[in-house]
């Protein structure tokens, strides 16, 4: 199909639900797409929670929000089956020529089911799993074509690896997000007029966070430089440790709680990200900000951003990185 010559319009969905770096990491897949096959009309389902960041991709015609995690807490109440069946109704208004699955996952599988095939239309997925990945096989009975991809490759590589093969294109070009800058009118008022970092200091598992005291040094650093700290924060507990972080640094701010377009927003405009491996970091250097990935307790080779001399990945699994480490990669970025 690559490089045809016809203007036929082909219709795509893209089965994309959760979770936020894993959202982020697939956008890549549609510029890909859209190089290859001019006349793809491309529609992505997504979480409903992070509809407004895939609207940010110019190269998506239609969001379809998909509320699941929502659903699931009221099954059986009118409203929800009601919301079920129009979603499911959504899905069948487009006769779909192609409809990517690449979560691999039970949930995502039934939702390329429910959507509607043109005559010759494809559902295609993965046919196996990366490693550490939470892929389910039986998703697979879905699939019209399954493609293998190695054990080893990148979550941005994923998407566009099984839409090359079904389309039949190479992949010769670095990671496209195409993701429109996030507008905020008026500008908030937490937000500096002067250049500033972001610590995305906060993750869910405890293991994969920074050494506190590193956070403090690298702050002092930059206070040097007249550079003030933003801390965002998602739940109490990260509210905590981010006034716990601010009590022991001259240039920190904790921010109020922020919608998750004002995070994106807050990433977008930082002139340095430091953050661990965590959706928000992923967003940065989605937006080529000068970022600096953190691993500490994640295998590197599966998010570490790989498409721009903007963007230093620091540590691997059971390898945090120093502070020396931060000091240097802050002298190249800044």
């Amino acid at each position: 199909m690559a490089g045809s010559g016809d203007n036929k319009v082909v219709n795509i969905l893209i089965v994309r639900v959760s979770s936020l770096g894993d959202v982020v990491h697939n956008m890549p897949m549609v510029a890909d797409i859209l190089r290859h096959v001019p006349h793809a009309q491309i529609d992505w389902v997504v979480e409903e929670a992070y509809t407004a960041l895939v609207r940010l991709n110019a190269g998506v015609r239609t969001v379809i929000p998909f509320a699941l995690r929502r659903w699931r807490k009221s099954l059986l109440a009118p409203a929800t089956r009601a919301e079920m069946g129009a979603f499911r109704r959504r899905l069948r208004e487009v006769e779909y020529d192609f409809v990517f699955d690449t979560q691999g996952l039970l949930k995502t599988a039934v939702v390329m089911r429910l959507a509607r095939l043109a005559p010759a239309g494809q559902r295609i997925g993965l046919a196996n799993a990366t490693e550490g990945s939470g892929y389910e096989a039986l998703s697979r009975i879905f699939h019209t074509y399954s493609v293998p991809v190695d054990v080893r490759t990148h979550g941005v590589e994923r998407g566009r690896v099984v839409a090359a093969a079904a389309l039949g294109y190479a992949l010769d070009t670095p990671a496209d997000f195409n993701m429109s800058a996030p507008q905020a009118e008026p500008r908030p008022a937490w937000l500096p007029t002067q250049p500033y970092a972001v610590f995305f200091h906060a993750t869910a598992r405890a293991a994969k966070q920074w050494h506190v005291a590193h956070w403090i040094t690298i702050a002092a650093d930059l206070a040097a430089r007249g550079m003030p700290v933003l801390l965002p924060w998602g739940s109490p507990a990260e509210q905590l440790a981010a006034e716990q972080l601010a009590a022991q640094m001259p240039n920190a701010q904790v921010l109020p709680a922020l919608s998750m377009m004002e995070a994106v927003l807050l990433a977008h405009d930082a002139a340095l990200v430091i953050g661990v491996d965590t959706g928000l970091t992923h967003i940065a250097a989605a937006f080529n900000r000068p970022t600096i990935e953190l691993y500490i307790d994640s295998p590197r080779w599966k998010t570490e951003g790989n498409w721009s001399p903007r963007i230093i990945n620091l540590g691997d699994a059971g390898q945090s990185p120093s502070v020396d480490d931060v000091r240097q990669a802050m002298a190249t970025l800044l």
